[in-house]
């Protein structure tokens, strides 16, 4: 039986702090008909691809941090994307602010099925950026202050025909994310991510921002035998400008679609799961060829 499926990535361009959710949902619905249109069986978004990206700014009030948090999915104002999926029967991947009832705040991800189903959760391990205000730079990277790590490991859902993983932004940069998924099976890894063009710590890095995150994903997907799907929220937004570079990566580590804007933008490709096998049945064939009593310092503890 063949598993072949047209997969679509939806990059958005700038969301502006006082853009409602409402205008996002609906710049989400109208990429996922172009996706629908053009054949697809799910659409990828970005990460928090319902509000600006708030953690760029310092404060101590909580009530105004979590006010770009969502306290339930689908609510109101994203119940439309989940209708248009399920009237479309198309599935899709959602990155937003998530506060649980018992007050815990997650950069999470999650992956909806053809009917409009949640079938999957992720909530980002690796937060990048810092806790305090750093009053020198530009512009602030306050994840490690407003979200908590994620609480559910690196799971692995049956979706799509096949096993799907999620992994979110700076967890791309992060080998062990894409081989805890690649030991868990996946056969797809999709992920959104909102990143600086500027990285104030590091400047003379700045001319790699794209370089890295193509590098981090073709990495991911060959070393482990998977399609990867990378998408950007882009563009200037309130002052600051983030790389575009949404990508489908096939299991040979080849680019395989690639965005050419920073704003809206969908790109689709054919992804047949039964190609992880090129890889995973040779060069990284897992159980004739890996030797983790060797890696033991990889899961020592820090420092």
């Amino acid at each position: 039986m063949s598993r072949k499926f047209v997969l679509a990535a939806a990059q958005l361009g700038p969301i502006a702090a006082d853009e409602p959710r409402s205008s996002a949902v609906a710049r989400m619905i109208a990429l996922m008909r172009e996706a629908k249109a053009r054949g697809a069986r799910v659409v990828v978004f970005p990460e928090l691809a319902l509000t600006t990206f708030f953690p760029r700014w310092y404060t101590e009030d909580p009530a105004q941090i979590d006010r770009w948090f969502e306290t339930e999915m689908p609510s109101a104002e994203t119940q439309p994307l989940f209708d248009a999926a399920a009237e479309l029967g198309i599935g899709f991947h959602l990155g937003y602010a998530e506060l649980t009832p018992e007050g815990r705040h997650f950069n999470t991800a999650i992956l909806v099925d053809e009917t409009g189903r949640i079938a999957g959760k992720y909530r980002k391990i690796h937060l990048p950026g810092h806790r305090e205000h750093e009053p020198w730079r530009p512009f602030q990277h306050l994840e490690k202050r407003y979200f908590e790590k994620g609480d559910l490991g690196f799971p692995v859902f049956d979706a799509l025909g096949g096993k799907v993983g999620m992994c979110i932004c700076n967890d791309r940069r992060w080998p062990e994310t894409w081989r805890v998924l690649g030991l868990g099976g996946a056969e797809l890894v999709v992920l959104g991510y909102n990143t600086p063009l500027h990285y104030p710590p590091a400047p003379e890095h700045d001319h790699l921002q794209y370089f890295h995150n193509e590098l981090s994903v073709q990495a991911g997907a060959y070393q482990n035998g998977l399609w990867a799907v990378a998408v950007a929220k882009a563009g200037h937004e309130e002052g600051c400008d983030l790389i575009g570079g949404t990508i489908i990566v096939a299991p040979t580590g080849e680019i395989i679609a690639r965005a050419a804007t920073v704003g809206d933008e969908v790109i689709t490709a054919t992804v047949d799961l039964d190609r992880c096998a090129e890889i995973r049945s040779n060069v990284f064939n897992f159980a004739l060829h890996r030797e983790p009593e060797d890696y033991r310092a990889i899961t020592a503890p820090r420092g």
